[in-house]
């Protein structure tokens, strides 16, 4: 009511000194007076509209749970399918354990439609439960695994829709008996989808890392992964950059199939790192 009144109070006094010729100077006054109330009136309004509209997005977010025993939890992820994501999960889980003051480290497959991890890891079998009735995760390289790949053929079909993949990632984020480990690396599908999502909104993330070849459909899809990240206020550590470059076995030339630096780049445009590059390379 008070500012309604002082801007009532500017209009008339505009009104008044435009039928006076010598009252320029203060009709420009009093007109500029005007103009930053409104503004500032506005600006007030809508800051006051995005924090309400803040609020009430908040309030229907999951709240962020700790996984029993886990205490830092590393996300590998892509835009893009057949990049060298599940590799690099692998091999980082495998980097990390060799630490000498990591004690325990676990790495959890979440691509329920396409399970790679007991493969690379040469591991089969069926978990057993514990007397919790949670299941054990398997071993090996001192490594604890899950996967829904375990639990299914290998070669059989996971034919499913949404509501049974999130209920099959919660069992497989919280009915496992991980024991006590400094870190648990999950191996994200491609994508950012319901599976992404639900992960990063309902489990704390010590950070993501986006693994991308240099071609530019690849780096398109992996900047919408580190974006996705980004806006669920998940760390991003950097990007690697696989299949960088393909090295002959026989003749060591070097050859950029798929483009050079393209992830340099995109680190560079998004102020990121680049935590690694890695060739192509085939043994014969």
């Amino acid at each position: 009511m008070q500012s309604q009144a002082k801007l009532n109070g500017f209009a008339w006094e505009i009104a008044q000194f435009s039928l006076n010729a010598s009252g320029h100077a203060r009709v420009k006054e009093a007109f500029k007076l005007l103009l930053n109330s409104l503004f500032k009136a506005a600006g007030s309004h809508e800051e006051k509209l995005k924090n309400r509209q803040s609020e009430m997005m908040s309030r229907g977010l999951p709240k962020r749970k700790p996984i029993p025993g886990v205490k830092h939890v590393l996300v590998v992820a892509s835009g893009k399918g057949g990049v060298g994501k599940s590799t690099t999960a692998v091999n980082l889980a495998l980097g990390i354990a060799a630490r000498d003051d990591v004690k325990g480290v676990g790495l959890l497959d979440a691509d329920v439609y396409g399970p790679s991890i007991p493969r690379m890891m040469n591991l089969k079998g069926n978990p057993t439960l514990s007397d919790r009735n949670f299941m054990i995760p398997l071993v090996n390289y001192g490594i604890q695994c899950m996967s829904m790949g375990f639990l299914v053929e290998e070669s059989a079909p996971i034919v499913w829709r949404g509501l049974m993949v999130m209920s099959a990632i919660e069992r497989l984020l919280r009915q496992v008996d991980w024991g006590q480990l400094d870190y648990l690396v999950i191996d994200m599908p491609p994508g950012t989808g319901d599976v992404q999502l639900s992960i990063s909104q309902n489990v704390p993330i010590s950070g993501a890392v986006i693994v991308s070849t240099p071609q530019d459909i690849a780096l398109l899809d992996a900047r919408r992964g580190a974006e996705m990240f980004q806006k669920l206020n998940v760390p991003v550590l950097g990007l690697v950059q696989n299949m960088s470059v393909f090295r002959c076995p026989k003749c060591e030339h070097e050859t950029h199939i798929f483009g050079a630096d393209g992830a340099r780049q995109l680190a560079a445009t998004m102020g990121l790192d680049i935590l690694g590059t890695k060739p192509s390379s085939f043994q014969s």
